[in-house]
């Protein structure tokens, strides 16, 4: 994966999910855990390449989207990852169901993952785990409650270099 199409959180919702990583750090995973310098978010979608005239489509939509907030609140573990899966609703769908309409057959290599039908949103607490950190991962975190994220930012970030393309601030209305 090259480019990642990423909502990014309010500060409660970055704060409570930072709290979350800095439990898992102390506890025995700690290589797992996300740096800090990554925001917590809910990937959309993920290619290997997103086109700069993909970009501007998606920017023009997503400035017609309505966005939901997300309740993430179940912790799942599946595949070596720790992570905090939103609830699903038909408003949520929609709105990834929009975004993929403009990205298909517009960008190259698009991740099975995040596809229409296959997707789970979620925002990872961990990667890369074995089957002891797992254990210990979940017993450190459980039981997490519901954080509400609402949305600020939408980005592609190219995930080799960190570099961010903000599509939309849902704070300042662009």
């Amino acid at each position: 994966m090259a480019q990642a199409l990423e909502f990014h959180f309010d500060g409660d919702a970055d704060a409570a999910v930072r709290g979350l990583w800095r439990r898992l750090a102390d506890s025995d995973i700690s290589s797992g855990v996300p740096s800090p310098a990554t925001s917590p978010h809910v990937t959309f979608a993920a290619a290997g390449t997103i086109p700069p005239v993909t970009r501007s489509a998606l920017r023009e939509d997503l400035r017609l989207l309505s966005i939901p907030a997300l309740w993430l609140s179940i912790l799942t573990a599946s595949d070596g990852r720790l992570a905090l899966t939103a609830v699903v609703d038909t408003e949520l769908l929609a709105v990834h169901s929009a975004i993929h309409d403009v990205l298909a057959k517009r960008v190259k290599q698009p991740v099975a993952r995040y596809l229409p039908g296959s997707w789970m949103p979620h925002c990872v607490l961990a990667r890369d785990l074995d089957p002891a950190q797992m254990t210990a991962g979940f017993a450190a975190l459980y039981p997490v409650g519901s954080i509400k994220a609402r949305i600020t930012e939408i980005v592609v970030v190219d995930t080799h270099t960190g570099e961010a393309d903000v599509l939309r601030d849902l704070e300042d209305g662009s």
